[in-house]
């Protein structure tokens, strides 16, 4: 009997990295030439994590080794990707924003709700943040991307408080520490890996090998 379930792809990412965004992009207009479907394995990372205080809010006073210069470069870099990719971006880099919470809810929603449902909710969440420039460390702001999918609110709003489903977030950061990620978007197809916001081009040679 054959498998007959989808490839897919591993992709580690935050929402909060603009080059996940532009990578996403990348990974969709290399979906458009497949013929077969291929499905995506989301395994969280958290850029934010030693930055973040106890109340939730972001230290940016923290020094994480990335200066002025780290972000200007970043910022060229993020604008000439989103030029290559033919993408409107509100803003180019997003520091203050914490995307814990939307990945709270984004593996509750993988967790509990058909595939489809999770990867609109995904790609809401990229959306609504580098082109509508909004908040999504904002509950509101998750309510609302949720239920548009027919998420019930009381659901959203339990998981952004339940201890446990952080707790299982945090073991899935610290694996994608231990499996060598160090930075995203990370994409794992098999035993070889492509890290950035690659052409599609790479991702066709990461993902069939040609």
């Amino acid at each position: 009997m054959t498998d007959s379930s989808p490839a897919t792809v591993t992709v580690y990412s935050d929402y909060v990295c603009p080059f996940c965004y532009l990578g996403r992009e990348s990974l969709e207009r290399y979906l458009e030439t497949r013929d077969e479907a291929l499905e995506i394995e989301w395994h969280p990372f958290d850029l934010r994590a030693g930055k973040r205080n106890p109340d939730g809010s972001i230290d940016s006073s923290v020094d994480d080794g990335k200066d002025d210069d780290y972000y200007a470069q970043a910022k060229a870099n993020v604008e000439r990707l989103s030029e290559q990719y033919d993408v409107e971006m509100h803003q180019p880099l997003a520091t203050e924003v914490d995307s814990l919470s939307a990945q709270v809810v984004s593996y509750f929603i993988e967790e509990h709700y058909p595939y489809e449902t999770w990867l609109a909710f995904d790609e809401a969440v990229f959306e609504a943040l580098w082109e509508a420039g909004r908040d999504i460390g904002d509950p509101d702001v998750l309510v609302d991307l949720a239920t548009d999918l027919e998420v019930p609110e009381a659901e959203i709003r339990a998981a952004i408080e339940d201890e446990s489903l952080r707790e299982d977030l945090e073991a899935q950061f610290r694996a994608a520490q231990e499996a060598g990620v160090r930075g995203v978007p990370t994409f794992v197809y098999g035993e070889h890996a492509a890290r950035g916001a690659v052409p599609p081009a790479q991702l066709s040679r990461l993902i069939e090998g040609v």
